[in-house]
């Protein structure tokens, strides 16, 4: 501990092997000792007590939309970034839509790295995006050192990233696997898609019956299928049918590679309470409704759901709509997810390890970064976030750093405040406080 440059202490620290009281020290940026709260602190070294706040480790958010560049009036790499920070996020990876030019080939990329690199406040990775006339760049996308590969079984909603139909799902599918890669995949099947009622209009009912569940459940069947048989690695994006659970279960106990997220949006907000024309909660696969709501927590508590990321989509306020047909289906959530999704645990009974386990330990599994990220223990990144999880706020738009305001927790009370977020050992916002951008552009551990 001699050699320690800081000290932060706390009654509540969450790390892997519970929540006790401890005194965490950082050198170089990385923990190098979890002790007993009451361990000297060296005279060198700069002691943050924080009291009874809990000091846990900063999420790792896996899908985030930040289109920067070529829709920034949307969102940015400055914006998306300060949002995450504000809200104890200290890393994310970026999807490969809806920027222009999308992260499809290896020059793409280093487009989107340079526009990035000035801009992040947090830690940043990127995946690959896989398309019908892509799979020759697919290897060096993965050896340039993207997490993974964004995949569509149904449009997109952007004409530059268009979906794969089976045929070419299975070559993609069958070249990532060659490299022992990861596809991520958008799960909605086109038929069943094709063969809903599609009225269009203001009303929540006919939007969400335009999107069934059965296009989820039949897409994440065949998708299961193809993984199957080339014993690929498959990720389940944004699941919001419960009727497609059983299906994930028993194909985990035949082995085959599949691993699922969940939104915030999906576990604390129900079809039930979305009001007609209210566009801000569009998103696609919808928010479904309240039974459904309940299997999917059932589901996170028993670990058939990995994981919790915000699937981070925003436009500007033009493209909300009253017209669910047309507006643009995107919630924005990096701010608010953690409060949002504490404030729906503790009242189901979970605790903050829960979400721990679901926002920053699994997630920096799913992407490989589980020895620098996502747990507070001696190697990983001193990326922290202390939070206030008794207290409560109620949620202001003018108060986001998102670009665009529009957000469907408007008015909402929410549980816990992020007191400060820290990146390798230096705060980069307290209070609403922001230092000038100290993020790192991440590639994925070879």
């Amino acid at each position: 501990m001699s050699d320690a440059e800081l000290v932060l202490r706390s009654t509540r620290v969450i790390t892997p092997e519970g929540t006790r009281a401890a005194t965490v020290t950082v050198s170089a940026g990385k923990i190098t000792a979890v002790l007993p709260y009451d361990a000297e602190v060296p005279a060198a070294a700069r002691l943050d007590d924080v009291g009874d706040h809990v000091l846990l480790p900063g999420l790792v958010d896996t899908h985030v939309h930040v289109n920067d560049p070529g829709r920034t009036d949307w969102e940015g790499f400055w914006t998306a970034t300060r949002a995450a920070a504000a809200g104890g996020i200290t890393t994310l990876i970026d999807m490969p839509l809806n920027s222009l030019p999308p992260t499809t080939t290896v020059d793409h990329l280093r487009i989107k790295q340079d526009v990035a690199r000035d801009k992040a406040h947090i830690d940043v990775g990127f995946w690959g995006g896989a398309l019908p006339d892509n799979v020759k760049d697919l290897r060096p996308l993965h050896d340039a050192g993207v997490f993974g590969f964004k995949a569509f079984l149904s449009p997109s909603g952007v004409d530059e990233f268009p979906h794969l139909d089976q045929d070419r799902l299975a070559q993609s599918l069958a070249e990532i696997a060659g490299f022992d890669g990861l596809l991520i995949v958008h799960a909605e099947d086109p038929h069943h898609l094709a063969a809903a009622p599609q009225h269009g209009g203001p009303r929540y009912a006919d939007f969400l019956a335009s999107r069934p569940r059965d296009a989820e459940d039949t897409a994440i069947a065949s998708l299961v299928a193809q993984a199957r048989r080339l014993n690929a690695r498959v990720h389940v994006l944004h699941l919001s049918s419960s009727d497609a659970l059983p299906l994930i279960r028993a194909a985990r106990a035949d082995g085959v590679r599949v691993t699922v997220e969940t939104c915030p949006h999906y576990l604390t907000l129900t079809a039930e309470e979305v009001p007609d024309g209210a566009s801000e909660f569009k998103c696609c696969p919808p928010i479904r409704e309240a039974a459904n709501q309940d299997l999917l927590w059932e589901a996170l508590a028993d670990g058939t759901v990995d994981c919790v990321v915000t699937d981070h989509s925003p436009a500007t306020a033009d493209l909300k709509t009253d017209d669910f047909a047309t507006a643009w289906g995107g919630i924005s959530g990096l701010q608010l997810s953690l409060s949002a999704v504490w404030t729906e645990a503790r009242r189901r009974g979970h605790g903050l390890e829960d979400v721990v386990r679901w926002m920053s330990t699994r997630t920096a599994e799913l992407v490989g970064l589980d020895g620098s990220k996502g747990a507070i223990a001696p190697g990983r990144d001193a990326d922290f976030a202390v939070l206030a999880p008794d207290e409560t706020f109620t949620v202001d738009p003018a108060g986001l750093q998102h670009r665009n305001r529009v957000t469907a927790y408007a008015g909402k009370t929410l549980y816990g405040v992020v007191k400060s977020t820290w990146l390798r050992g230096e705060r980069i916002v307290a209070d609403g406080e922001f230092t000038a951008p100290k993020g790192t552009l991440l590639a994925r551990p070879q």
